[in-house]
């Protein structure tokens, strides 16, 4: 067949699954695969992605289902690793990559040569930003979505929707990446404008400061005070982190709410982080609670299986780590917590292996990180019994016909969690619940999309999440 009527059949597939495939797994590793042949009714893809091959057996049906209503029979879909194609992505990545930092450098300098600054460093010191904290490095997954896209509205259109924008969720998700992320876009984009990104800690250390200092040599009580207001009122973009910090602080709660309605009043943009929802804050001034909860609150949530595969394989590209797929998806499966220490274990494992000169293997993986084989594991029985607690509904119920909704809802929640924290496959997971494992793989997906949008299924998969890992 010839290859324009290839790559036809494959954008028309694509339209299909964009539609009925989970977003990550679209965009990470659909996507970027390129249409290579259609004989005897095989279609085949190549890719320069290794865990693709592995990742797209899950979606092999949904695939070969979409090229069959395009084509109008029965057709089976392969994906096939090219090396040649992996050399090629990598001189793309690479080559995009510098083109970025040239662009990222020349916006910047635009700024510094009409500003007070006299170099890159120093513009990059006031701003406070961390140069790793970009939008093209952060994985996206249903778990961050919302919370992704619209960080990536506030920083294209500052102060205009939005605003303030608050962003919580437990520590280690990605929310310190998320409000670094929003401040270097602004700046590559809008290099005019004036960038503060602080932690809270800081801003409360230095009102504290300010206080203590009281009068200088002229006498001036306030001048110190002045000073502080308008570090942090004299900006564009106030980017706060861990503001959670500052609760039952009255004298910083005060400073905070000041500087919040002399940014707000003028349509300045500001955005926070915190370990929980304004509502959660029960020593928080009421007046100010409003103010949190006034814009728009974005939750994130613990990365599901693939995303954190996902997360890791874009951190072995990027340092240029070459891990082998069963090794990326057991590190994915046991450092479920968050992404701080799936980074963690990625960075011992690199150092060790660099340092040693050994490649990175299974028993190697368990050696650094101390893994025993023999400890207690999480066991899908185990997840029924605590969904089953959780919703106040048996686990027999669960495992059984029983189809009163109470029931089939935490059977579902059971069925996601269950293949989400266990390496157990879809045909395992379904004898356990006594269902077939296409009824099982159904409900993992239907879970998965869910969470995207329901923000109380989100809270309770993070509250049985806690449970599990506890």
């Amino acid at each position: 067949m010839e290859d324009e009527l290839i790559k036809q059949i494959w954008g028309d597939v694509l339209a299909i699954l964009k539609e009925s495939v989970l977003a990550t797994t679209f965009e990470t590793w659909i996507v970027p695969l390129v249409p290579h042949s259609f004989e005897d009714n095989c279609f085949c893809a190549l890719t320069g992605q290794n865990l693709a091959v592995q990742i797209l057996q899950k979606n092999q049906k949904d695939i070969s289902k979409a090229l069959s209503k395009v084509c109008g029979k029965d057709v089976y879909f392969k994906v096939i690793y090219d090396e040649d194609l992996h050399k090629q992505l990598e001189k793309e990545k690479q080559k995009a990559k510098k083109e970025e930092e040239k662009e990222f450098i020349q916006n910047l300098e635009k700024r510094i040569s009409s500003s007070k600054y006299d170099g890159l460093k120093q513009m990059q010191s006031a701003c406070n930003l961390n140069l790793k904290y970009k939008f093209d490095n952060f994985v996206v997954g249903s778990s961050n979505k919302f919370a992704y896209a619209v960080a990536v509205a506030v920083a294209k259109d500052p102060g205009k929707q939005y605003n303030p924008l608050f962003i919580y969720g437990n520590s280690g998700l990605g929310k310190t990446h998320l409000l670094q992320a929003i401040g270097h876009d602004i700046l590559f984009h809008k290099p005019k404008l004036k960038v503060k990104y602080v932690k809270a800690e800081e801003f409360i250390n230095d009102l504290v400061s300010s206080l203590a200092k009281g009068m200088d040599k002229t006498g001036d009580k306030n001048k110190k005070m002045n000073e502080f207001r308008n570090k942090y009122r004299n900006v564009d973009v106030l980017l706060v982190d861990d503001i959670q910090l500052i609760e039952g602080k009255s004298r910083t709660e005060e400073e905070m709410f000041n500087t919040f309605e002399s940014l707000h009043n003028s349509g300045r943009q500001i955005v926070f982080t915190s370990d929980r929802s304004p509502d959660k804050f029960e020593n928080t001034p009421e007046r100010l609670k409003t103010r949190f909860q006034m814009g728009l609150l974005a939750d994130i949530q613990v990365p599901d299986l693939e995303t954190r595969m996902a997360i890791l394989t874009k951190l072995a590209n990027d340092n240029n780590v070459k891990i082998p797929p069963n090794v990326i998806e057991f590190l994915a499966s046991v450092f479920n917590k968050n992404v701080r220490e799936l980074e963690g274990a990625f960075n011992t494992i690199s150092a060790y292996t660099s340092i040693n000169e050994i490649p990175v293997t299974l028993d190697i993986v368990k050696k650094i990180i101390k893994y025993n084989d023999k400890k207690k594991t999480v066991t899908v029985d185990g997840i029924i019994d605590i969904t089953a607690g959780f919703y106040n509904v048996s686990a027999d119920d669960i495992k059984s016909s029983n189809r009163a909704a109470k029931t089939a809802y935490a059977r579902q929640i059971a069925i996601y969690l269950a293949k989400e924290f266990t390496n157990e496959s879809f045909p395992f997971i379904g004898d356990c619940f006594n269902r077939k494992h296409t009824t099982i793989m159904y409900s993992h997906q239907k879970v998965k999309k869910d969470i995207e949008h329901d923000m109380h299924l989100a809270r309770d998969i993070q509250e049985l999440t806690d449970k599990i890992n506890s």
